[in-house]
């Protein structure tokens, strides 16, 4: 019995251990340029970021800034802050992938996958063969 027992107590710490590391990137990011803040939460088992902050919320006639760039129509006109911009990341050995994430300043969504390095997010999209890595900071 206590042989099961410590089977039970093993396998239950191994997984509590691995849904800690999975929800690491859970909470408010800075981008990397400091003009935007983005908040990580989970959804079910993916996870998903919504800006919370941008630097200079309001266009030139004090209005909050909204997204002029989207190809949706549907989605283009929306309000900056409270945008999902990084959608359905899962975590798979030691990273989050097969997200996307969309940038308001150009309109477009790129794959993305992200990770930790010494306590910061590391997001890197994809367009095809090329990427670009970000390092975003964290905020609370």
């Amino acid at each position: 019995m206590r042989t099961v027992l410590l089977i039970i107590s093993i396998v239950l710490t191994a997984w509590v251990n691995s849904q800690s590391a999975q929800d690491k990137i859970l909470g408010t990011w800075l981008s990397e340029d400091k003009d935007g803040q983005v908040k990580i939460y989970k959804k079910g088992n993916e996870y998903f970021g919504k800006i919370v902050w941008v630097k200079f919320p309001n266009d030139e006639n004090g209005q909050p800034k909204t997204d002029l760039k989207n190809p949706d129509k549907k989605l283009n006109g929306q309000p900056i802050i409270g945008m999902v911009v990084v959608k359905n990341l899962v975590y798979k050995d030691g990273e989050w992938v097969n997200g996307t994430v969309y940038d308001p300043k150009d309109g477009k969504t790129y794959t993305c996958t992200v990770w930790l390095d010494n306590g910061n997010l590391k997001l890197r999209g994809y367009w095809g063969w090329f990427f670009a890595t970000e390092t975003w900071t964290k905020v609370n």
